[in-house]
């Protein structure tokens, strides 16, 4: 048996029945009858598999090989030729002696005692199905579900449907029955047709999503016995759901492929139940037939280097109409989508190919439209996700020829800032891509120190303002009322509070020279207690720097005020601002922070000495009183600690003991 080599990518279905893609290689069937995928990058192996004689393989959309190696192990090659596909798969029949025109080697297994002796008399022969007429269909209907929880008789109903061509037979007979009104025999075609996708066959799939069939698959799905009146699913994919193409594509493979995979798409994700209802692989190979078609079209739309390139021209053409450029931005919205599919490596091929492109001055063009600028928001959150230093070096370009309200990074701001709903998302998304942008772990490279300090420069002179206008604007005066602007101010404090965290420098700067604690404690009466917690949060993370600089600041602006007056209002409730509060004091006593010690006591001692069910503040007072009483005394402990560097170890021993004699003496 000689070696065969064809490129493959590999993969792998994980624990949420989703294909991981292993990487991409060549495959050869081995004398030792094994297939063997050797990596092209850098020829490791990353697939060594023997052909099982008992391993049921299955052949799908003539460039797929799928099968299970072990439980929870699913395996599948999909080719990038159909001839490779035919070749390996000939390999395989052979080694097991199969017939290659068969698209599955083997039935599957079934540990079932009682299935096992009720099939194996006829384990040779097909099931029997009804004639194809409208007085039959309830006996098939009856088949169908009966053979739903055995593997094998699955199997051999889905033979028995392909070898008769019975399934174009049976979408003949639903237009009669549309015709004809026929209500009782099209409700019965409603459960014949979702029992067949439920059979998981695809073999199957591949004549139902056909171009002649879908759409007639669709309507028997729209006469589900439980409703009055039949869905218009066909109507809504005929004239609502209009194929757009921006780039008029002259390879029809490529439209017939995009066209079914958005209407498989809708039965999947529309048209049948949600899958937990049923077993967690009762859809499995639908997810994978969708899963590949994406793969498939990605990669054939990166390859046509002229389709792209036109693209791209009318899209960077400032005299390009408004509506052509929404469905330019879309398109690509939609592209970066798809391209998730892809393995790391051919992915980050794709992001580099758009970025060579000009895809980030391209997204400039036509901000001021609504739907442009929701769109490029999403491709640039992808392109932020692929490379942060790219996104990072490209923004940092543009001062030289914008105004701050229409930079990029801005624009992304301004889009979390006017989102409709927060707790929809979409502020939270784009809050976590700003995240990414700021985040000094993801400036990693060489030059990295360099990329920080210009990058962290730049964001804090043309972008901070945008970020902290809403905050700003709705900490002038009173609590602001509205639900979703509280859930902004949030996200925004939550944004700030990791700013304390990572950018020592540069938000300590911004802070202190805007009053901006200030500010944000004003929230601390806000009637939305969530507010209130991420403004505490906020101070508290200021002071667990135990920085002297954000000290003297908190000092002397008697910033403990608000968050003492919150503490009073809230009584003697035991809740969660309760406790933070509480928290926050007792942080200061245990790392004994001696300036703000002895500003909560000297200014607040008399409005806390009623709470009694904690022990913090007397422990405040206690440390302040400790404090004063060495003071007094001349030195503290901590001049006796530098002392011993003068007078040696053995002096210092005795000098310390001394010491804790005279405090108990004295």
């Amino acid at each position: 048996m000689s070696d065969t080599r064809r490129r493959v990518k590999v993969y792998t279905l994980n624990e949420e029945r989703q294909w991981e893609d292993r990487g991409t290689g060549h495959v050869c069937c081995s004398e030792a009858a094994s297939l063997t995928v050797t990596g092209e990058a850098d020829g490791s192996v990353l697939l060594e598999s023997r052909i099982s004689p008992d391993t049921a393989y299955q052949k799908q959309q003539d460039t797929l090989i799928v099968w299970s190696e072990a439980e929870n192990c699913d395996l599948a090659l999909s080719f990038q030729e159909k001839a490779g596909c035919d070749e390996i798969w000939e390999k395989i029949c052979q080694v097991q002696g199969k017939d290659p025109s068969v698209e599955i080697t083997q039935d599957p297994v079934d540990e079932s005692e009682e299935e096992r002796f009720e099939d194996t008399p006829e384990s040779g022969h097909l099931l029997e199905l009804p004639p194809c007429e409208p007085e039959r269909l309830e006996e098939l209907a009856e088949l169908v579900t009966s053979v739903l929880p055995s593997p094998v008789r699955r199997e051999k109903l889905a033979l028995a449907l392909l070898s008769s061509g019975y399934i174009r037979k049976l979408l003949q007979l639903f237009r009669a029955s549309e015709e004809a009104d026929d209500r009782r025999g099209l409700q019965q075609l409603y459960q014949i047709v979702r029992g067949l996708l439920f059979l998981n066959k695809a073999t199957l799939f591949e004549v139902m999503f056909s171009d002649d069939c879908i759409m007639d698959v669709v309507g028997c799905l729209e006469y589900e016995p439980a409703l009055l009146q039949p869905k218009s699913h066909r109507e809504f994919l005929t004239k609502t759901a209009r194929f757009r193409e921006v780039i008029p594509i002259t390879d029809s493979e490529l439209r017939q492929k995009i066209h079914q995979t958005y209407r498989v798409q809708y039965i999947q994700d529309i048209i049948l139940p949600t899958q937990s209802v049923f077993e967690d692989n009762f859809l499995s190979t639908l997810s994978s037939f969708i899963f590949f078609n994406k793969v498939e079209i990605v990669s054939m739309l990166q390859e046509d280097e002229k389709f792209l390139t036109e693209v791209f021209a009318q899209l960077t053409d400032e005299a390009t109409e408004d509506s052509k450029r929404r469905e330019l931005v879309n398109f690509f919205k939609e592209f970066c989508a798809f391209s998730q599919t892809l393995q790391p490596q051919n992915r980050d091929a794709f992001f580099k190919t758009l970025a060579n492109l000009g895809i980030l001055p391209a997204l400039e063009i036509g901000m001021e439209d609504v739907q442009v600028k929701a769109a490029a928001t999403d491709i640039f959150s992808y392109l932020v996700e692929f490379s942060p230093s790219m996104v990072r070096e490209f923004v940092m370009q543009e001062p030289q020829q914008a105004d701050d309200d229409v930079l990029l990074i801005n624009v992304v701001i301004k889009q979390m800032i006017c989102d409709s709903d927060p707790e929809l998302g979409g502020a939270v998304q784009l809050m976590g891509l700003l995240r990414t942008l700021i985040d000094p772990e993801n400036m990693l490279a060489p030059a990295s120190k360099t990329e920080k300090s210009e990058f962290l420069s730049f964001f804090y002179k043309y972008c901070m303002h945008v970020l902290t206008a809403p905050l700003l604007a709705n900490t002038a005066e009173e609590d602001p009322d509205n639900f979703q602007t509280a859930q902004l101010l949030a996200l925004i404090l939550e944004l700030l509070t990791f700013c304390v965290e990572h950018h020592s420098y540069h938000i300590k700067s911004y802070i202190m020279t805007r009053d901006l604690l200030r500010r944000v404690l004003t929230l601390m009466n806000s009637r939305h207690s969530f507010l209130a917690l991420c403004a505490l949060r906020f101070m508290r993370r200021i002071i667990g720097l135990k920085d002297e600089y954000y000290n003297r600041y908190i000092v002397k602006g008697n910033l403990f005020e608000p968050v003492i007056n919150a503490l009073l209002d809230n009584g003697t409730r035991y809740n969660l601002l309760n406790s933070a509060i509480i928290e926050l004091f007792e942080f200061i006593r245990v790392e004994d922070i001696k300036s703000l010690i002895a500003h909560i006591v000297d200014n607040f001692t008399t409005a806390l000495e009623s709470i009694e069910y904690v022990q913090t503040f007397k422990g405040l007072k206690g440390r302040y009183e400790q404090e004063k009483e060495r003071q007094s005394r001349g030195f503290s402990r901590s001049d006796l600690l530098t002392r011993s560097d003068y007078f040696g170890p053995s002096v210092y021993i005795q000098f310390r003991h001394c010491w804790y004699l005279i405090s108990v003496f004295t």
